[in-house]
């Protein structure tokens, strides 16, 4: 019986799915036709097209400034550990 159920219930998620298939695709269509069609579009893809070459860098500075602080913040996580577990020593 609960199988049955959860079967029901899979195929009406599916049948709720296929339905969103058309509108999701018009609005993904209507993007592209705005980006290719219209004078604002276009500039955006120029844009993009001129800035894409700066991305891996700009990504490799970010990535490089990300992980100092993560080692910034591992030493500050380290420094608080050593001294809570002084404290228990101390302690007990």
């Amino acid at each position: 019986m609960q199988l049955a159920s959860n079967v029901d219930m899979q195929l009406e998620a599916k049948a709720k799915m296929r339905k969103i298939y058309v509108p999701l695709t018009l609005v993904g269509l209507g993007g592209l036709g705005w980006l290719l069609l219209t004078g604002h579009g276009r500039r955006v893809l120029h844009w993009v097209s001129e800035n894409l070459e700066r991305g891996p860098d700009r990504l490799l500075e970010w990535n490089e400034a990300a992980q100092r602080e993560l080692d910034r913040i591992q030493t500050a996580l380290n420094r608080v550990a050593e001294s809570l577990q002084a404290i228990d020593s101390h302690a007990g």
